[in-house]
């Protein structure tokens, strides 16, 4: 995919579901009830969530309950969510030339990192030392 073509959320929404599809079959099932959700922007809320209050800097994010924090007396909570933002994402494509899939991809990738209980450091220590 080019720069000038910019792909509809609906696009993008199955890249990010091809992502998953793809991970090991012990992280798929992990993941089983983690909703994927593709939108231009982060809402107001979502940004404040991560300290951050300019929407163009934030290209995905995972909302829910990491595993380890689970509990088995747990119920009516909301399913985990990783949100894909699609304009940050086109934009960074654009200014770094890094393809589209890749850059799904890697923020797929980190935000389901979230869901098992990894921080920012520790994806980024585990991607420096892959």
């Amino acid at each position: 995919m080019t720069a000038t073509e910019h792909p509809s959320e609906e696009t993008m929404q199955r890249m990010a579901e091809q992502v998953l599809a793809n991970l090991p079959a012990a992280f798929r099932e992990q993941l089983g009830r983690v909703v994927m959700r593709v939108t231009d922007f982060a809402t107001p809320e979502q940004l404040a969530s991560v300290d951050m209050d300019e929407k163009w800097h934030l290209s995905g994010l995972y909302e829910g309950r990491p595993l380890p924090d689970k509990s088995i007396w747990e119920s009516g909570d909301m399913p985990p969510r990783i949100w894909l933002f699609r304009q940050p994402l086109i934009a960074e494509m654009e200014e770094t030339g890094v393809g589209l899939e890749e850059l799904v991809r890697h923020v797929v990738i980190h935000e389901a990192g979230h869901h098992f209980g990894f921080s920012d450091e520790d994806m980024h220590r585990l991607e420096d030392e892959a």
